[in-house]
């Protein structure tokens, strides 16, 4: 199991510092560690999905489905922006452009995922058949068959969690 709090260059440079140790940051000072191989899924020993839990199958109504509730809950950009950095290195992307990726929780805001944790956020390219633009399509079809009642919120978390791209056939919505 991944730990919940990750050292990031800037922590650990300063614990060295304290014991007298130069690092060197960058690039190099994070090791690949998320494979890439489930593109266009995230790997899923690295994000898989976690749920806010403010929100369940009985508070829909005064949760995600009241429009622009997801403004409330959603990350900033300094935060997110902060951890593309770190997640594009633990995937190993040769393409390191944070303009390319979509910081994006695989389990949506919109169908109650946990708003900043690392087991959720991961940086999806905005690159390759599959993109973050595809997957915003499909938030939206499950939230409103969510709320319309025709799928129940614990269906379309697992559908995402478990494979995006076949989220709507596998739950009868395509």
């Amino acid at each position: 199991m991944r730990p919940t709090r990750r050292l990031t260059a800037t922590t650990t440079s300063l614990a060295l510092g304290v014991a007298g140790l130069v690092l060197t940051t960058g690039p190099a000072a994070h090791a690949q560690s998320c494979s890439q191989a489930y593109l266009p899924l995230p790997d899923p020993t690295c994000q898989p999905g976690a749920y806010n839990p403010d929100v369940t199958q009985s508070t829909i109504g005064s949760t995600i489905c009241v429009s622009g509730w997801t403004a409330t809950v959603r990350p900033s950009t300094s935060y997110t922006n902060a951890l593309k950095v770190e997640q594009i290195a633990e995937y190993g992307y040769d393409d390191t452009s944070t303009s390319d990726y979509e910081e994006d929780h695989l389990v949506p805001l919109e169908l109650g995922g946990a708003p900043k944790s690392e087991q959720n956020l991961w940086p999806e390219p905005r690159y390759g058949d599959e993109t973050a633009t595809s997957k915003d399509s499909v938030e939206n079809k499950l939230k409103k068959a969510v709320c319309n009642g025709t799928v129940s919120l614990s269906d379309a978390r697992g559908a995402m969690a478990s494979d995006w791209t076949t989220a709507l056939s596998s739950l009868g919505l395509s």
